[in-house]
């Protein structure tokens, strides 16, 4: 059996998250898609980046779990794609994946611990619903309290968890990742690969790479990859008179109700300067640096420098040395990908 994940109808209400990367690569709770689905499916099974006549489309936006993906691909054989989407969860938008990131959580968690044992925890942390907390191998974590009452915690081999922090699930925390000391995180929060977070965190979702290294409140919010969020930079999530909040898409302008609480969408590469202060529903396009002495605009259009256009060939240059912090280079994939966004948005805009 052959899967084909399609992303062709789902890529443009996702951006700027799915601009970069294939849609069935944004992870939502502990895993991408694709990698949901390369745990679920059966040795014999396969997922093909190339589609033929055998394969069998799916689309890349369904979130499959062990309780569903079976009738995922019935429906898809039978292309009842209707039935598909009213009994199956998925992410249409930006923000559906910060609305459904608890349940992510939780569904990952039971699909990646089933059978498995996890390390123990040391005396000098506080743990509550210890029975939901699973630690992976090389884990630094001492003197912080995690608590897994409300929900799970999973956290990645070779990350760090310094002490002070407070954790509340269902949490998430991807390899290599650190919570500096002092954090508050409450559920349902993902941190990805890499990443780096302090402050005050709520029901987020950073994507691996990234920084929000200190003090400073995130909250309802989806951060893309090699993004940098300044000190003391904080998002609105809930409108003063509590009425609905509104994106704007960053590419076809129309205005979406996204609901009670709605915080900071932010593409790749982007990067916000000491104490920024998004307004509710602020959606950042890739490649931005947000500076300045008013509050950013609600919708950042890609590739802005200030109130001006980030040159190329500074872009690029700045986003390697951003890599090359994390003793990574930015690759000649990498680089194309920009160059074609870049010219595409130029032509758009023409």
């Amino acid at each position: 059996m052959k899967i084909y994940l399609n992303d062709t109808d789902c890529k443009t209400d996702l951006s700027p998250l799915s601009l970069i990367r294939h849609v069935s690569d944004i992870r939502i709770g502990i895993l991408s898609i694709r990698q949901k689905w390369n745990k679920l499916l059966p040795i014999s099974a396969s997922i093909v980046d190339i589609p033929d006549a055998d394969s069998i489309h799916i689309p890349a936006n369904i979130i499959p779990t062990s309780a569903d993906y079976h009738l995922i691909i019935d429906l898809c054989k039978q292309r009842q794609t209707t039935q598909l989407f009213s009994q199956c969860k998925y992410i249409q938008y930006p923000w559906h994946i910060f609305q459904i990131n608890d349940w992510a959580i939780r569904s990952d968690y039971e699909l990646l611990t089933h059978h498995k044992q996890s390390l123990a925890i040391s005396s000098a942390t506080v743990a509550i619903g210890a029975e939901n907390i699973f630690i992976e191998d090389g884990v630094t974590i001492s003197h912080c309290h995690l608590n897994a009452s409300t929900g799970p915690i999973y956290i990645s081999k070779n990350a760090t968890v310094m002490e002070g922090s407070l954790i509340r699930g269902p949490f998430f925390l991807g390899e290599n990742g650190v919570v500096k000391m002092g954090a508050k995180i409450y559920g349902a929060t993902s941190i990805g690969d890499n990443a780096v977070v302090a402050g005050e965190i709520k029901n987020a979702v950073i994507f691996d790479n990234s920084n929000k290294a200190h003090d400073g409140y995130l909250g309802d919010s989806v951060i893309g990859s090699w993004c940098n969020i300044g000190a003391g930079t904080s998002n609105s999530n809930v409108k003063n008179n509590l009425n609905d909040v509104f994106y704007q898409h960053i590419d076809t302008h129309e205005k979406l109700k996204a609901g009670k609480k709605a915080g900071l969408i932010m593409g790749d590469y982007s990067r916000s300067a000491i104490n920024t202060s998004f307004n509710t529903g602020t959606i950042v396009g890739i490649g931005c640096n947000i500076f300045g002495n008013q509050q950013p605009p609600k919708t950042i259009p890609h590739f802005s420098w200030g109130d001006e256009k980030y040159e190329l060939e500074k872009l690029i240059k700045d986003i390697n040395n951003w890599m090359l912090a994390k003793n990574k280079e930015i690759t000649s994939a990498e680089i194309q990908a920009i160059q074609y966004l870049y010219q595409k948005v130029n032509h758009q805009h023409a």
